[in-house]
């Protein structure tokens, strides 16, 4: 199997894996300098760098990658370390670079209104890959929405069973109701997204968590999301909650723990939207 037509599978399917290659080598190893081994998310590998206690490390460290996703460089002195060549001593010693391969993240817009003409804007020079979901065809153009590599038009309802939802996935509800983001935000929380963002103020969200628990949703589900979405810059225009939504899109991809909202001037910034 071709290691890289794989990589291009599983990034297409939203999947995760880790990529070691063998970048340097001095003396007799079991393998050869540029030898790679793929590890899947499911455990499951293609390739090899030769075997052995050396292969079982590496694959034990790509978990670690793949759950950082950040790269690693391992060093294996075989001649010091003879378990590593699984008995046969072979007195040479490689580095081994080990490498996260991530789906491009998706941001999923639900709603076509002015603050998602600028959030496709900003999310798609971040690197993200926008679909847009609208129950309004006229709000759902290519025209209106360059950017977008998938446009959905129908009722909410009928169209979120079409939508694939990974842990690369970030959800940004922002339709132009409240009866709309709360039948968005419903199933949101059923997915394993990484991001899920709700537009509007504090108030509007107490009330739609009410619904919610009413109906038997856990505090630990409602605490996923983000609303009101975006880091408190003091954002007002729609410009402005754009650039806030993405970067905090960009804390959650990276892993970095978000600040304290302060809800006044989000709040009344977003209840106009």
């Amino acid at each position: 199997m071709d290691i890289f037509a794989e990589i291009a599978r599983l990034r297409k399917e939203g999947r995760k894996a880790a990529l070691a290659t063998i970048v340097q080598v001095q003396g007799s190893i079991p393998s050869y300098e540029s030898s790679k081994i793929l590890v899947r998310d499911d455990g499951s590998i293609v390739g090899t760098v030769g075997g052995g206690c050396v292969e079982a490390e590496v694959w034990a460290v790509a978990q670690d990658v793949m759950r950082e996703e950040k790269p690693r460089r391992l060093h294996f002195n075989l001649n010091n370390q003879p378990e590593y060549d699984n008995g046969l001593i072979c007195g040479g010693s490689l580095d081994i670079f080990i490498e996260p391969i991530l789906a491009q993240p998706t941001l999923i817009l639900f709603g076509g209104g002015h603050v998602s003409l600028y959030l496709s804007k900003v999310a798609s020079t971040a690197g993200f890959d926008v679909m847009l979901v609208e129950d309004r065809p006229a709000f759902a153009t290519k025209d209106r929405f360059p950017e977008a590599s998938e446009i959905f038009v129908g009722p909410w309802e009928e169209v979120v069973r079409k939508l694939r939802i990974s842990d690369g996935s970030y959800l940004a509800i922002v339709t132009r109701g409240h009866k709309g983001d709360l039948t968005c935000l419903r199933w949101a929380l059923g997915t394993p997204a990484r991001y899920i963002g709700m537009i509007g103020s504090r108030r509007k969200f107490i009330e739609i968590t009410k619904v919610l628990e009413s109906e038997g949703v856990a505090a630990e589900q409602l605490e996923r999301v983000h609303s009101p979405m975006g880091l408190d810059i003091g954002a007002l225009t729609p410009e402005e909650i754009a650039v806030s939504v993405v970067a905090e899109m960009i804390a959650a991809r990276r892993g970095q723990a978000l600040p304290s909202i302060s809800l006044s001037l989000k709040s009344k910034a977003q209840l106009a939207r």
